[in-house]
């Protein structure tokens, strides 16, 4: 295993423009409003208007579930709120008419999982039968590091954390990103970005649950048009 596959808690982009980026969106930071604007003007609106944005929402952990092969997403191009409000509305078709919610077939952790431990027992590498339901011993093959980091933002991402803001460093399958997670009050939702020096060259991903829809939008529609005669 490789600990350059991730790391937690490392310095990111916003320690470019915040002193301390850990506190500046808890709610009772002077300017904590202002700091949500610049964040997702700078690593969200960008990017977006490149064209280099995905909105990927995920569902089907509930009641205290994370297996692996029961996290579901559908991925859409973002280039504006129109986009999203578009991924808005086929959850509430599906909602409405009690189908199934959107989803690709691609299995976001089933699928590199079953990979990085075949990997590992194709070099003889002796794993437990327990592996898969036991994310915290994925660390233990490599690309399992990477996985784990993942699993536990998606788990976050779905069952909620204390923590306002948290930055890691991931290999993905889009390559190295910084991992920026948001819980507010607002909503919350991940930006996986690239490092400093791709920025303006590689993709990025916003990530949130299905339940994040409407908050998220309503931050959106209230925050990116701000900037627009800037």
């Amino acid at each position: 295993m490789s600990h350059n596959e991730a790391k937690e808690h490392t310095p990111g982009r916003l320690n470019e423009l915040f002193a301390d980026p850990y506190q500046a969106f808890e709610n009772d930071t002077d300017e904590r409003q202002l700091h949500i604007r610049i964040m997702l003007h700078m690593l969200l609106a960008r990017p977006m208007t490149r064209g280099q944005m995905t909105l990927r929402v995920i569902h089907g952990w509930e009641n205290g579930g994370f297996e692996p092969e029961d996290l579901q997403h559908v991925d859409y191009p973002l280039t504006g709120v129109a986009d999203f409000k578009r991924a808005v509305q086929d959850f509430v078709h599906a909602s409405k008419h009690n189908t199934p919610l959107p989803a690709d077939k691609t299995a976001i952790l089933a699928a590199p999982l079953t990979d990085a431990i075949a990997d590992a027992e194709a070099e003889g590498q002796h794993l437990p039968n327990d592996i898969r339901e036991t994310p915290a011993r994925w660390q233990a093959f490599e690309g399992g590091l990477a996985l784990y980091t993942l699993f536990k933002m998606y788990h976050r991402l779905v069952y909620g954390e204390d923590d306002t803001y948290r930055c890691a460093q991931c290999i993905t399958p889009l390559g190295m990103r910084e991992i920026h997670e948001f819980h507010l009050e607002e909503g919350e939702f991940a930006l996986l970005v690239p490092p400093a020096p791709y920025a303006m060259d590689e993709p990025s991903l916003l990530v949130l649950h299905e339940s994040q829809l409407d908050p998220i939008e309503q931050l959106l529609e209230e925050s990116l048009p701000l900037f627009d005669n800037f």
